[in-house]
C-alpha cells in the first residue's frame, strides 16, 4: 500500500511540472525571440579617406663614400723633419702636412742659379763682341770669319742660359717635393709615420686625406624605378633625402648627381649616387643611410591611416561605414605608405569612412557605433 502512495506521488509531481513548462516555455520563448531582442552596436573609431598631393619615392638604403680620397706620399727620398698635421684635423689644399729635410735639394738649386748666372754673364759679353764686330765689318776692320765665329758663340751660350734655367727651374721643382701639402680640403686620417723617420719615393703613404665637403651617398635601385628616375631628372634636380642611422636630426637634403651606365644583371638593380653639401659634416665617409629619393608629387592621392589597412587570405581589405551605420568588408590595393598615411590606389573613393579600430568584432553588415577618438572603446558595449 506505501508503495502504492509512493508512486502516485512521484506522477503527481511530474505532471505538475509538465504543465508548468507547458505554461512557462511560450513565455521565454516570446522574450528571446529576434524581433524582442535589443540591438547591440560594436564601438568603432574611424578615419575619412582623403586625397592629398603626395610624394612619390624610393626608399632605399645605402652608404656614404668621399668624391676624392688621396694617400699622400713622398715623392724622394728623406727624412721627415716636421709633422705639421694632428690625426683628424680638417685641412685646405694647399695647407703644409709634412716637411723634409731639404738641406741638399737646396743646396742644388743654389749650384743651379750660380750656373745660370756665370753663363748669363758670358752671354752678355758675347752679345757685345758680336755688336763691336757688326760695327766693325762695315768698315773692314774684322774678317767676315772673326764676325761669324763670334756670333756663333753668342748663340752657344744663348742655348746653354737656356739649359741652365731649365735646370734651375728642374731643382725647384725637385725642391718643392721637400713640403708635402693637402692636395684638396678634407680630413686627415691617422699620421701613420712619425718625425725623424726615413722614407722612401713612392712607398707607404703617410697619411690619407678624405674629401667630405661635398660628399657622396652611393645607393641601389630596382631596374624598374629607372624610367621614372630618368624622366624626373629630365625635368630637372631630383631630390634626395638622407638619414644617417642613429642620427635624430632631420634628414639631410642632396640631389641625384648621376646613375651609373649599366645595370647589375645579378641583383637586377642599378646604382645611383646622390651629391650632398655636407656643411655640418654630418655624413661620414663609410655611413650607412636611409635614403628618399623624390622623383614627383602625386596632386590627388587617395590616402586612409595604415591602421585601418587589414590583411586576410585573400590580400588586404578595410572595413568601410556605410550610411545605415553598418560596415562592409572592401578589398583595397595599397600603392605604398608616405608619411604615415597608406596611398589606396584601389578600392575606396574619396569620403568614404574606414573603420581604424575595433576590426575584431567586425564582419560584413555589423551595426556599429561612432565613438569619438577622445574615448576608449573598451569602455562602451
Amino acid at each position: 500500500m506505501k508503495q502504492l502512495m509512493w508512486a502516485g506521488a512521484v506522477l503527481g509531481a511530474l505532471a505538475a511540472g509538465t504543465a508548468f513548462d507547458e505554461i512557462a516555455a511560450p513565455g521565454i520563448a516570446s522574450a528571446q525571440a529576434p524581433g524582442h531582442r535589443p540591438q547591440i552596436s560594436v564601438p568603432i573609431r574611424i578615419a575619412t579617406a582623403v586625397t592629398r598631393p603626395t610624394p612619390v619615392e624610393f626608399d632605399t638604403i645605402g652608404n656614404v663614400q668621399t668624391i676624392a680620397s688621396v694617400a699622400v706620399k713622398s715623392r724622394v727620398d728623406a727624412v721627415i723633419d716636421q709633422v705639421l698635421v694632428k690625426d683628424g684635423q680638417y685641412v685646405k689644399a694647399g695647407d703644409v702636412l709634412f716637411q723634409l729635410d731639404n738641406r741638399a735639394a737646396e743646396a742644388q738649386m743654389h749650384l743651379a742659379e750660380a750656373t745660370l748666372a756665370r753663363d748669363q754673364v758670358q752671354l752678355a759679353n758675347a752679345n757685345r763682341n758680336v755688336g763691336r764686330d757688326k760695327a766693325l765689318l762695315t768698315k773692314d776692320y774684322v774678317s767676315h770669319q772673326q764676325f761669324d765665329n763670334d756670333s756663333a758663340t753668342a748663340a752657344a751660350l744663348e742655348a746653354t742660359v737656356q739649359g741652365d734655367q731649365a735646370q734651375l727651374e728642374n731643382a725647384k721643382v725637385q725642391l718643392s717635393y721637400y713640403t708635402i701639402v693637402a692636395p684638396l680640403d678634407g680630413r686627415v686620417g691617422l699620421i701613420a709615420i712619425k718625425r725623424g723617420n726615413s722614407i722612401k719615393a713612392n712607398d707607404v703613404p703617410l697619411a690619407t686625406v678624405n674629401e667630405i665637403q661635398p660628399i657622396y651617398v652611393s645607393f641601389a635601385l630596382p631596374q624598374n624605378n629607372l624610367p621614372e628616375l630618368r624622366a624626373a631628372m629630365a625635368q630637372g634636380p631630383v631630390s634626395v633625402r638622407v638619414l644617417a642611422q642613429g642620427d635624430k636630426g632631420a634628414p639631410v637634403q642632396g640631389t641625384v648627381a648621376f646613375f651609373e651606365n649599366t645595370i647589375d644583371a645579378a641583383s637586377g638593380t642599378i646604382t645611383v649616387r646622390g651629391k650632398f653639401a655636407n656643411a655640418q659634416q654630418r655624413l661620414w665617409p663609410g655611413q650607412s643611410v636611409n635614403v628618399s629619393v623624390l622623383v614627383r608629387t602625386e596632386p590627388n592621392a587617395l590616402v586612409i591611416p595604415p591602421v585601418a589597412v587589414q590583411v586576410g587570405q585573400s590580400g588586404t581589405y578595410v572595413f568601410v561605414v556605410k550610411g545605415d551605420n553598418t560596415t562592409a568588408i572592401r578589398a583595397v590595393t595599397v600603392d605604398r605608405t608616405v608619411g604615415g598615411m597608406d596611398v589606396i590606389a584601389k578600392g575606396l573613393t574619396p569620403g568614404e569612412k574606414v573603420v581604424t579600430d575595433g576590426q575584431l568584432r567586425l564582419g560584413d553588415g555589423t551595426h556599429v557605433r561612432i565613438v569619438p577618438d577622445a574615448a576608449k572603446t573598451g569602455d562602451a558595449s
